[in-house]
């Protein structure tokens, strides 16, 4: 049988699997790999340097610039586009005909170059990027970061109606599929989950010692979260609360810090933050932002007891039914207190075993993403 070639664009460099965007990523180059696909990878570099270890899953890695700062910037392609726009990338493209894969609205650049009309191009969506900073707009504190994400938020929303009908698109979650039909007219669209580094549910049965609050801490979106759960629901609960992730700002750490009950964790190691997830008995994920699949959600129904969330987690998810649903203070403090002291047991469990592995079986994954490319 002839080898399947293809050209995978990546916004960033997917290793270290040190942070949501690039989980994804990453696993899904791991799973074409183990399924023969000869992977011509390209990267944007701005940070993360050259990864040795990609090589062992393609045949070839590239590496580009990104224009940083002003020379990203255009009147009519979001900033996330524009700066990823490199001429070194396109004639490499352009060089045979294999079959590309866009991951992310942000390295979409060359569909609007005609050279590239009639090849065959795949897009991962992976969120509907305008509301994705519509939020970072929504919680913001800084005038000039808000002022920012809202001009990237309404160029984004024009020029996402724009590619909408012009490739094949894979979203993440049914939510986000049905608003590009709904909103975009996009016809060509699919759901396709993530790409895990979970393969089976290590969930353990029992009674954990402490609530779990996780994530990327640096997030404005992920501090307010904290600050609304110490400030609306831990406030009045005599429960511990730590709450672990990268980089909490000075502001957070100092706010955290007036609560006993809670403590916080930063920086954690990969294997510290697994650890905590696993021993904790409630893990705590509320959204501020409904767009995409949250990663961490999934990390805590993997390998974590019981997860309460709000109905922005998950909605479109099909990880309704293994969650506890919470859209108001009170009814978390309930659940809170509730679940704090009930053992997870077996069939809650099985019931989770059931709906991840079918949602997220990575061979009959990479089965649809190679059929939607060849």
């Amino acid at each position: 049988m002839e080898d399947k070639h293809l050209h995978i664009v990546c916004l960033d460099v997917p290793y270290p699997v040190d942070y949501g965007g690039v989980v994804d990523l990453f696993h899904k180059i791991r799973g074409l790999h183990a399924a023969g696909i000869r992977i011509h990878l390209h990267c944007f570099e701005y940070g993360r340097g050259r990864q040795a270890v990609l090589g062992d899953y393609c045949v070839e890695v590239n590496y580009y610039s990104r224009h940083e700062g002003h020379k990203g910037f255009s009147h009519k392609l979001p900033y996330i586009v524009c700066s990823r726009s490199n001429g070194q990338l396109l004639d490499r493209l352009l060089q045979d005909d294999y079959p590309i894969l866009l991951e992310g609205i942000h390295c979409t650049y060359l569909l609007n170059d005609e050279r590239f009309d009639d090849r065959k191009i795949v897009l991962r969506l992976h969120n509907v990027e305008y509301q994705y900073y519509r939020g970072l707009y929504r919680t913001e504190k800084s005038i000039w970061k808000k002022i920012y994400y809202l001009h990237e938020s309404n160029l984004l929303r024009s020029y996402e109606r724009r590619i909408a009908g012009k490739v094949k698109i894979l979203a993440v979650s049914a939510k986000d599929s049905q608003l590009y039909r709904d909103e975009f007219g996009a016809d060509n669209i699919d759901t396709l989950p993530v790409f895990l580094p979970y393969e089976t549910v290590h969930t353990r049965e029992g009674t954990g010692c402490f609530c779990l609050y996780h994530g990327n801490l640096s997030v404005a979106e992920n501090e307010r979260a904290i600050i609304w759960l110490l400030k609306k629901v831990f406030q009045s609960l005599e429960l511990p609360l730590v709450i672990s992730g990268k980089e909490p700002s000075a502001r957070l750490t100092k706010a955290i810090e007036q609560y006993p009950q809670a403590c916080l964790i930063a920086d954690p190691s990969e294997e510290e933050l697994q650890d905590l997830i696993s021993k904790a008995q409630v893990n705590i994920l509320p959204s501020m932002n409904c767009t995409g699949v949250k990663l961490k959600l999934l990390n805590a129904l993997f390998n974590g007891r019981h997860c309460i969330v709000n109905s922005e987690s998950v909605e479109g998810s099909g990880l309704e039914s293994i969650c506890h649903l919470a859209d108001s203070a009170e009814r978390m403090r309930s659940l809170i207190s509730e679940l704090y002291t009930r053992p997870m047991q077996g069939d809650e469990i099985r019931e989770r075993k059931k709906v991840l592995t079918c949602l997220y079986n990575q061979e009959k994954n990479v089965n649809k993403l190679v059929a939607s490319i060849w």
